[in-house]
């Protein structure tokens, strides 16, 4: 007996060296490919491009992933608890790799011949998802509990399952626990209960096919796994226990929050941002400060919404955007899947007629319910018979649909549904600050999802005689005043550039004889305003127009510019009236005003030019040059060097306390 123990003690002190020099070899082997954990501490988490509106409200979100990083004090006990008792039993205990959990993963190796126990740590997991593959391999493994020892070395627990919760895939684009509470609930972390707590930390396992939404059941049972766990491991008791198990999940998907709707701004903004960031905008957590706001932009949404339904109703009913056979169809799920191919469009739903009556319709609508639309809500619904004709009020709802028809209905503020159709015409609005050209609110379109063509900015149109102010303006500065009197009289002209021979009128068809020009700048007289150009010169006018912002080039080189010909973009055309409301200066539209990093740190803005009445006492920013001194816009990035200026400086640019006066300090810095 004491031979056969001998040699069991020389046995294990053998194999325990052997071991320990074979982990020690193995480890020398490896150490050279292991990165440096210490690149932790500086871990910058991939978060996506966020755009507000100046008064702070998110209008969209850019970037691959959707993550909102969260603090480890700012997670709720319960989200923490979760993912150690569905995850780390032991993850306070355990020096990064649990060995008792790797010897019952071995035990099921060596029993089973398959990988079904898994023995990784929170630690490990960490390593794997910063600097290893997913690949299972022993090597990945070997390496993975190596990394696992060196970061528990140099990050406390804390620190570890902060960068963990907000590391680790969650399934739907979700990374982090931050985005997967927005994901699947449309809440913050904080705001989640212990049931959905433990909804997200069952995720982790395989957060594609195990989650609320593609796979409901099985997602059930791994969450009511996770509260077991944490009933066993003492985190909660028996009564909040019983509570959050028979809590229903509601869970589905949560688009990005916006607090208010801007799809165009948002666009036009990540374009912008790519240009000066690079690709780096979509990772590095930027966010974009417009000059947007948000009150102004909801109320011009729903102006443009609005107008453009009253005046396509005006025009009548073109009827049902298409029509199937009910017959058969008989189940919500048999009217959902005939609605699925018709979209929501700017909040007008669509909805599949089931019953008809003369006073009444019931609509199933593709958000589930159903609704009654009387006559009386779709009494605007004559037939359309052409652009400049409808037919006869309708006298029953039979007149206007049948069963089976596909149609669209709004809700409105009284609560009740109406009928509606999608505008075949398109409309843009924009809001510009004429002071400074900050622009307030845009509107690219009827809705951005229909079409992501913006016609703010990439749509040309004649202004027609909206561009006639900026004739009689070259007049006045040509000599011209409001009493001169030019004839209003028939004219005809042989121009080579028209390539016919041009007999403009006036929209009356009437002509007026000799008139004042103030009086032809209210009635919009065209033969004035095509006399007053010949009279001024084209060359001239098109040479005084183009300081109100117009590209010289797009202006036409005949007298048909009077009549407003030229193709300009409705923000060109809003430039050139800022002029004429604060007094004639030219403003540059602005749209982004900061651009902010995941630091808090600026790394871009805008100094607009202002306009102001006594800016060399009392503002420190750049006045606006009049017209006749049209500038560049004054971009001001902050991380670009300033440089050296010889400047001039007289007594008279010092103020009381020895250093230049506001006024020579803004000449500086525009020439700087």
């Amino acid at each position: 007996m004491r031979k056969l123990i001998r040699w069991s003690i020389i046995f294990v002190l053998v194999s325990s060296v052997l071991g320990i020099s074979a982990i020690a070899v193995t480890y020398l082997v490896l150490e050279p490919d292991l990165p440096d954990v210490e690149t932790l501490h500086d871990v910058q988490l991939q978060v996506p491009l966020r755009v507000f509106s100046r008064d702070r409200k998110l209008m969209g979100i850019f970037g691959e992933k959707r993550r909102i990083p969260v603090s480890i004090e700012d997670m709720p006990a319960c989200l923490k608890q979760a993912f150690i008792a569905g995850e780390d039993a032991r993850f306070y205990e355990h020096p990064g790799v649990d060995y008792q959990g790797i010897t019952r993963a071995v035990v099921s190796l060596a029993i089973t011949g398959e990988k079904t126990i898994g023995g990784s740590t929170i630690t490990q997991q960490l390593a794997r998802n910063f600097f290893l593959t997913s690949e299972k391999t022993y090597t990945r493994k070997i390496k993975e509990i190596f990394l696992a020892l060196k970061i528990e070395r140099q990050l406390d627990k804390d620190e570890i399952l902060e960068l963990y919760l907000n590391k680790i895939f969650l399934g739907y684009r979700a990374y982090g626990v931050g985005a997967a509470a927005e994901v699947y609930y449309g809440k913050s972390s904080d705001q989640l209960s212990l049931a959905q707590c433990a909804m997200i930390a069952a995720l982790p396992k395989a957060p594609s096919r195990i989650n609320p939404i593609t796979s409901p059941e099985r997602a059930l049972e791994r969450r009511n796994y996770v509260l077991n766990r944490m009933l066993e491991l003492g985190y909660i008791n028996e009564a909040r226990f019983e509570l959050a198990v028979n809590e229903p999940d509601r869970a589905y998907y949560h688009g990005a929050i916006a607090e208010f709707s801007a799809p165009y701004v948002a666009e036009m903004v990540r374009v912008k941002a790519i240009q000066q960031l690079g690709l780096e905008a979509y990772t590095g957590g930027y966010e974009v400060i417009t000059t947007i706001d948000s009150r102004l932009q909801t109320a011009a949404n729903l102006a443009v919404a609005q107008g453009l339904e009253e005046y396509d109703q005006r025009h009548g009913f073109r009827g049902a955007e298409a029509h199937i056979d009910i017959a058969d169809k008989v189940t919500t799920s048999d009217w959902l899947e005939a609605l699925n191919p018709y979209q929501p469009v700017s909040g007008l739903e669509p909805g599949l007629v089931l019953e008809v009556e003369k006073e009444l319709a019931l609509v199933y609508l593709r958000n589930g319910q159903t609704v009654a639309l009387s006559l009386e809500d779709m009494r605007w619904a004559a037939p359309f018979i052409d652009r400049d004709r409808k037919g006869a009020e309708p006298e029953s709802v039979e007149d206007i649909m049948a069963p089976g028809d596909i149609i669209r209905a709004r809700l409105h503020n009284d609560g009740n549904w109406r009928l509606g159709q999608l505008p075949e015409v398109e409309a843009a609005l924009v809001s510009l600050d004429p002071q400074n050209g900050d622009i307030k609110a845009l509107v690219g379109g009827y809705d951005f999802t229909r079409s992501k063509y913006n016609r703010i900015t990439q749509g040309r149109r004649q202004p027609g005689s909206s561009f006639k102010p900026f004739i009689y303006s070259a007049a006045l500065e040509k000599g011209f005043t409001v009493a001169s009197l030019v004839n209003d009289a028939p004219i005809v002209f042989e121009d080579s550039e028209l390539e016919r021979t041009w007999k403009p009128q006036n929209f009356s068809e009437k002509f007026y004889g000799p008139t004042r020009l103030r009086e032809a700048m209210v009635n919009s007289r065209n033969l004035v305003s095509i006399r007053l150009l010949r009279s001024i010169g084209i060359e001239y006018a098109r040479g005084y127009i183009s300081n109100f912002g117009f590209n010289r080039d797009e202006l036409p080189a005949n007298l048909s510019m009077a009549l407003g010909s030229a193709s300009l973009s409705p923000l060109s055309m809003a430039t050139g009236y800022a002029v004429f409301a604060n007094g004639g200066y030219l403003v540059t539209p602005q749209l982004i005003r900061t651009i902010i990093d995941m630091d808090g740190e600026t790394v871009f803005e805008t100094l607009p030019s202002i306009i102001c009445d006594d800016c060399e006492s009392e503002s420190s920013e750049m006045a606006a040059e009049p017209v006749a001194e049209k500038t560049e816009p004054a971009f001001k990035p902050l991380d670009i060097a300033t440089g050296n200026a010889e400047l001039e400086v007289t007594s008279s640019d010092l103020g009381t306390d020895g250093f230049v006066n506001d006024a020579k300090f803004n000449y500086a810095m525009r020439a700087i």
